[in-house]
């Protein structure tokens, strides 16, 4: 993996911190073997890696943060309108989620959008969280808004097929392990917009972005602006814990590896702590969970145990997992209500 300084100075690029240029995994190339082994080793460095050509055009990723810079552009009186739901649809305020409390003085300070699985109300799923349908702003307000969404959802979906089955062969398995009606057949994903409005972090106060934490799935598929925020942290046991930026590269997506995965191969490959920290300018991302499907028995791969090295967890249904992992997170619905009565 190359490191280099940026000493740029300017706004994007921070002066004097270092910087993380992940491997490129190249979805259009027909060297599968060297996508296989340039996985595989961001998986076991950083569990962080960049995905280029992965098929979906420059003109709708282009749109979907048009997009989702419109909908945050709304007074928070509309925005409020279509506040997270019991089912994680909808809209997220600032400091709703507050993903490190050890360390920040209040909440995450970016606003974000969930959008899920579409499911009918009187579909038997959307007894289950996180099934149901979903929360939509006002035509009349945002034309095209959903439109656009509901198109970048299944693509996004597809390009995290091709990536999951990369990494199903680095983990020496069948490419369509993770293809299993209980895995992905029924994925359970969450496309999340974000925005960092300008503000500047203050580790040494408890200020961010987004607090340090993992992701909860199988992989993350990231989409930036040109601004930087994000660190990644790859030794998270360190003391103190070294933080390095990563780069945006134009075009790609940034994925990264959840807990689920780091569960299911034993600790083999890494789910990475990472943060978000503000340099004072607004920054967009789109942020695309794989999650395997609810009712998915979560236990260690047979390639990833032996005598030697038994499973280190315990098996885990996925959507109980989920679920309490976004209790311990986010506000409790009933401090908005308060606040509106």
């Amino acid at each position: 993996m190359e490191k280099k300084q940026s000493g740029t100075g300017n706004a994007t690029g921070p002066a004097t911190k270092e910087v993380s240029f992940l491997n490129r995994i190249d979805l259009s190339s027909p060297d599968i073997h060297q996508s296989v082994s340039l996985l595989k080793q961001a998986c076991l460095d950083c569990g962080f890696f960049y995905v280029i050509n992965h098929g979906m055009s420059e003109e709708l990723m282009e749109e979907v943060f048009e997009q989702n810079k419109k909908f945050f552009e709304l007074p928070l009186s509309e925005k409020m309108k279509v506040l997270r739901n019991e089912k994680h649809r909808g809209y997220t305020p600032l400091f709703d989620e507050l993903l490190d409390p050890d360390n920040q003085v209040h909440g995450d300070y970016k606003e974000g959008y969930y959008i899920g699985v579409e499911v009918p109300e009187d579909d038997p799923k959307a007894e289950k969280p996180f099934y149901g349908p979903n929360v939509w702003p006002s035509d009349d307000i945002l034309p095209g808004w959903r439109h656009t969404m509901e198109k970048y959802y299944p693509e996004a979906l597809e390009v995290a097929r091709a990536i999951v089955r990369i990494i199903a062969l680095a983990l020496d398995l069948e490419a369509d392990f993770f293809d299993k009606p209980e895995i992905l057949g029924q994925p359970l994903v969450l496309l999340r917009l974000l925005k960092y409005p300008g503000q500047i972090s203050d580790p040494s106060n408890g200020l961010y972005g987004a607090g340090a934490h993992t992701d909860y799935g199988l992989i993350t598929l990231l989409a930036t602006d040109d601004v930087y925020g994000l660190q990644i942290c790859k030794d998270k046991d360190a003391q103190p814990r070294v933080w390095e930026f990563i780069a945006p590269l134009k075009g790609a997506f940034i994925v990264n590896l959840g807990d689920m995965l780091e569960r299911w191969s034993n600790c083999l490959f890494k789910s990475t702590l990472h943060r978000v920290l503000g340099n004072g300018q607004e920054r967009y991302s789109i942020a695309y969970f794989v999650e395997p499907s609810y009712d998915c028995l979560v236990e260690c791969l047979p390639t990833c145990k032996s005598e030697k090295n038994p499973p280190k967890f315990p098996p885990v249904i996925y959507g109980d997992y989920l679920g309490q992992r976004y209790k311990d997170t986010h506000i409790d619905l009933n401090v908005y209500n308060k606040l509106q009565s």
